[in-house]
């Protein structure tokens, strides 16, 4: 586990000093809309702690990173993506680590995608 970083983005959120648009919430996690959605439902589940990269999450708290996986099927099933028992209509999990992957603020997150047609390869 690592401190909040006072220049993150997403520190700040879990914080409350700038207040996401929240669909989801447990004691390690934390899920809001994307402000800039790539598809009808975009959804980020974050940790509440600071790790820079899902490979710095794994290697610190391997099950942290359980509950922000289960936290994402959370939200797929709450936003009508998924139900418990099949994948349809079905979702996309997207964690990009590291700039060359595009990530861009270097908090750990899951994108849960959903409500379209997602193609493959996705870009």
């Amino acid at each position: 586990m690592t401190e909040a970083a006072p220049d993150c983005l997403f520190c700040r959120m879990v914080a409350g000093d700038i207040t996401p648009d929240v669909v989801a919430e447990t004691p390690t996690t934390l899920a809001f809309r994307d402000v800039n959605p790539q598809a009808p439902t975009h959804v980020l589940v974050v940790p509440r702690t600071h790790h820079a990269t899902i490979g710095a999450l794994a290697a610190a708290d391997p099950g942290l990173a359980a509950e922000l996986l289960a936290a994402a099927q959370a939200v797929a099933v709450q936003e009508g993506l998924a139900t418990g028992s099949a994948p349809e209509p079905g979702w996309r999990l997207v964690v990009n680590s590291g700039p060359d992957a595009g990530q861009t603020v270097h908090h750990v997150h899951l994108h849960v995608l959903g409500g379209r047609g997602l193609g493959w390869p996705p870009g």
